[in-house]
């Protein structure tokens, strides 16, 4: 198993890629503790990880709290007395044009998306760094690297703002072997752009523009954060991972 015996963490564990990150790392064999604001869902997968013979734990987090994070990182290290990896998975998105975007909607965004990976990281590092490492895997998008108009500017801003705090980490914290890199997945069937992909035409031109011909799965995207979450990733850090259909190689 790729995990097994490390302690994993993740953030937006409730639903989606965070739940599916959440079962396969169980699977791999970690110890998984994760978080979210949706509790009857976590909850459920919870039992579901451990129906299956996981191990797993689910804890309310809402990852603009300083206050939720330091206690889910106080009860990896009460049960397990370290911990491996982290993933910063909890994110919202908002589209329309800047000049609607209202200041309340670009601190959500900012907050939920780009704070809540800054409070992640920084809550991890010193557990990291006396455990002799670790792995930090950030969950930017192709819009971290890429402008695209159907989308409020601040969710692009969140994105890219994920991407280079994974790069500005992972210079800083090499020498305590803490590793930090991004994912950026294209469209992915989830809850988040369910609204979008029931427009049929809509649906229809994302696919267009998708060279494989098909929007991502939710475990497409969790086996690229397992490798990056695994000892078989060990030279790679401030490095940026694309699962996108080949969207961004256009």
């Amino acid at each position: 198993m790729r995990l097994e015996g490390k302690v994993a963490l993740i953030s937006g564990g409730a639903r989606g890629q965070g739940a599916e990150e959440a079962r396969l790392f169980a699977k791999e064999g970690a110890k998984v503790v994760f978080g979210d604001v949706l509790d009857d869902l976590g909850l459920q997968v919870e039992a579901e990880i451990r129906e299956l013979g996981g191990e797993a734990t689910y804890q309310h987090l809402d990852v603009t709290s300083e206050s939720d994070w330091e206690s889910l990182v106080q009860s990896a290290l009460d049960q397990y007395g370290k911990i491996d990896v982290l993933v910063n998975n909890a994110g919202v998105v908002s589209r329309g044009m800047l000049e609607d975007t209202t200041v309340e909607e670009w601190d959500r965004v900012m907050d939920i998306n780009a704070k809540g990976v800054f409070l992640g990281t920084k809550s991890v590092i010193d557990p990291m760094r006396q455990n002799g490492g670790g792995s930090i895997v950030n969950i930017s998008s192709i819009s971290g690297l890429i402008g695209q108009g159907y989308l409020q500017p601040v969710y692009n801003a969140s994105k890219g703002a994920v991407r280079l705090l994974t790069k500005s980490t992972a210079i800083q914290y090499a020498s305590d072997n803490i590793r930090a890199n991004s994912v950026h997945p294209g469209t992915v069937a989830t809850e988040m752009n369910a609204e979008r992909r029931a427009d049929a035409e809509t649906f229809k031109q994302s696919l267009e523009k998708i060279p494989l011909g098909r929007v991502g799965e939710a475990l497409d995207i969790a086996y690229g954060v397992l490798f990056l979450a695994s000892d078989e990733s060990s030279f790679m850090t401030g490095s940026e991972l694309v699962i996108d259909g080949g969207y961004t190689a256009q």
